[in-house]
């Protein structure tokens, strides 16, 4: 199974408006366009796309299943800062071994998860892309195959039409 974490991109500061309604800047929206093109170029085939409620990640898995023709599935459980490997086991448990299943989330959860998973540290930015490839499934473990920064999202759409 493949593990693909999608954070979300930036979003408008802390204290503005409730955490929990926090939108995209135009900024974070732009930067999700660039990562969407090149997701499309990389033609993951995913069986699903699983956000979290909270506006600023459903509205980063919203443009990427736009530009993929796809839908995304609501978590409610991804919205909470808890949320980590036994929620992602769960989740996974309707899955195949052969799919590959999009999450779109937050920090430092999905850092934590892909530590877990993986026993490597990493730090998601703000609309970066990870990639884990799951070899075990109980307990869920996997390898981190690559990271892709928000930057070099940027850089491959400038470079490719």
């Amino acid at each position: 199974m493949r593990l693909y974490f999608l954070r979300h991109a930036q979003a408008e500061e802390r204290g503005r408006v409730e955490d929990f309604a926090r939108e995209l800047t135009a900024r974070g929206k732009r930067r999700t366009q660039n990562a969407a093109r090149v997701i499309h170029r990389l033609e993951l085939d995913l069986a699903a796309i699983y956000s979290s409620p909270r506006i600023r990640a459903r509205q980063t898995a919203d443009i990427v299943a736009h530009q993929l023709g796809s839908s995304v599935k609501i978590d409610p459980a991804m919205g909470d800062f808890n949320w980590g490997l036994a929620s992602l086991e769960g989740m996974l448990a309707g899955h195949e071994p052969r799919d590959s299943v999009m999450l779109v989330g937050h920090e430092p959860t999905f850092s934590e998860t892909i530590e877990a998973l993986t026993g490597g540290m990493v730090v998601m930015k703000k609309g970066g892309l990870a990639r884990v490839d799951v070899y075990l499934r109980e307990p869920t473990r996997g390898s981190l195959v690559w990271m892709i920064a928000p930057r070099v999202f940027d850089l491959l759409v400038e470079k490719v039409p």
